[in-house]
């Protein structure tokens, strides 16, 4: 079944689940480092993992803008601390206050830099 598909799309699949697991774990790394930023078990992570891999597909596909925190300087920046502000009005479990997700930005930045694999 999965022969008829083109390779393309099967990695694509695979790069969207990789990429995914690696939020899951940035996002759990960047809880547990930053103050004013918390996210209570394992299901509000992975559903936090699910938003803002879509709020920056989202971002990406209609705005054109790398969404990365540094992936185009302080606009990248922003608008991932903006993310994952706004992830926390989806994510029932999830606290973050504007200086948190600011923080939260900067560490997901530097574990981007080190993790393999791109997270926002």
């Amino acid at each position: 079944m999965s022969e008829n598909r083109p390779e393309k799309e099967r990695s694509s699949i695979g790069n969207y689940l990789i990429r995914l697991v690696v939020t899951a774990v940035v996002v759990s790394i960047t809880a547990f480092l930053t103050p004013g930023f918390t996210i209570d078990g394992l299901w509000p992570l992975l559903l936090a993992s699910v938003v803002i891999s879509v709020l920056d597909y989202l971002v990406e596909r209609f705005m054109k803008i790398d969404a990365s925190p540094f992936g185009k300087g302080i606009k990248g920046f922003l608008i991932a601390a903006l993310i994952l502000y706004l992830t926390q009005f989806i994510v029932p479990t999830m606290r973050v206050t504007i200086l948190g997700a600011i923080i939260a930005a900067v560490i997901i930045g530097i574990v981007d830099a080190i993790i393999p694999g791109r997270v926002m």
